[in-house]
């Protein structure tokens, strides 16, 4: 089977997967799709440029993976950590750790909190590790010495800076066109630089949507920051608000 790009397609590597609340999934039990000649029946979950995604779209085994590929790299990295520089340090934890915590983490927006604790533990031993910190201090203060945004925060500004690039036509048009502005004859809504938040049905899926959260974030933020006339500026500003409303 060769698609339109001419790109043939690996029928023995082709997973499928149906997306849908848990109330809807069983009564499709016996759902098969045909794949050249092959007969694929959908999987729970299956693995996309390297992100885990479940049929429920809970993210689960996604954060399970992180959190245990992370433990280990942390676990690794504390054995040596006396012989290290504390910038040789934060090197090894941002390639084998935050970088792990960011890949993706848009895709986790308005998760339950529960889930996002899971990722916030293992930033806060990340720091541990970094900056010698004993368990039972608290982390917040060390979080802001290393001027790291928690977990939640990391998310919310991927989700903005995608934001920014749609409406500034640096974004792809299947991101950009999910983004409409609030009709023009709207006076403060101009002004404001205001998105449409449209309404949705399902609060684990609809609400969760870059259409519904993008906006809804992009609404709070100082019309100040909306404003900037560069990416790089943006990005400036942006972590210096959410740093700041987060810790002072």
């Amino acid at each position: 089977m060769v698609s339109p790009n001419l790109l043939k397609i690996n029928e023995h590597k082709t997973d499928v997967i149906v997306f849908g609340t848990k109330q809807k999934l069983p009564t499709l039990k016996d759902f098969r799709i045909t794949v050249g000649d092959t007969t694929r029946i959908p999987s729970s979950s299956v693995r996309n440029l390297g992100v885990i995604f479940d049929s429920s779209l809970s993210m689960t085994s996604h954060i399970s993976t992180i959190c245990r590929t992370a433990y280990m790299h942390l676990h690794n990295i504390s054995h040596i950590r006396r012989y290290l520089t504390i910038d040789a340090t934060k090197a090894l934890v941002h390639a084998f750790v935050t970088s792990r915590l960011d890949y993706g983490n848009a895709l986790l927006i308005g998760l339950p909190r529960d889930q996002i604790n899971k990722l916030q533990r293992i930033q806060n031993m990340a720091a541990r590790v970094i900056t010698f910190t004993p368990r039972r201090d608290h982390m917040t203060p060390v979080l802001k010495d290393l001027h790291w945004l928690p977990v939640k925060c990391r998310i919310e500004y991927k989700i903005l800076l995608h934001v920014y690039r749609c409406l500034n036509r640096m974004a792809p048009l299947y991101l950009a066109n999910l983004l409409k502005r609030q009709s023009p004859g709207r006076t403060r809504s101009s002004e404001q630089h205001l998105l449409d938040i449209p309404r949705t049905k399902l609060a684990s899926f609809g609400d969760r949507s870059f259409r519904v959260m993008g906006p809804r974030l992009w609404n709070a933020l100082p019309i100040v920051i909306k404003c900037c006339g560069t990416l790089s500026a943006f990005r400036k500003a942006l972590k210096t608000h959410i740093f700041k409303a987060y810790y002072c």
